[in-house]
């Protein structure tokens, strides 16, 4: 099950990554549930699909942005329901990360395919 759940998260992290680097509000927000919670870069919480393309299309638009993964943890929670946390690193201006952050998705099965519920990021600063 461990690598089934790896397996659904390397889909979406290699879809996610490759809307990022285009800037591709469309292709990211398909990823996502109608229904998805999304805490970004900033304190407002995005709803369902138009929240989560107006956060993107909100971005500044950089030159060459990328995103790498690492650190990448899976759960498989039931047959609908996968955890994800990961570390994700922004590259925006170079080859020096702008921003590294803690990554977490909730990705469901939703009418056949693989959608995220919940992404949230938060800093990697301790903040207690």
């Amino acid at each position: 099950m461990l690598d089934e759940a790896d397996d659904i998260a390397s889909a979406i992290i290699a879809r996610w990554s490759a809307g990022f680097g285009k800037l591709d509000a469309d292709t990211l927000a398909a990823l996502y549930s109608q229904h998805a919670f999304f805490f970004g870069s900033n304190p407002t919480l995005y709803r369902g699909r138009d929240g989560v393309k107006a956060y993107f299309n909100g971005l500044p638009r950089w030159h060459a942005p990328r995103v790498q993964f690492s650190e990448v943890r899976t759960e498989r929670v039931n047959d609908g329901l996968v955890n994800m946390a990961a570390i994700a690193s922004f590259f925006l201006d170079g080859d020096v990360p702008s921003l590294a952050v803690k990554i977490t998705w909730v990705i469901a099965r939703e009418h056949g395919d693989w959608k995220i519920v919940c992404h949230h990021v938060s800093s990697q600063t301790p903040l207690i």
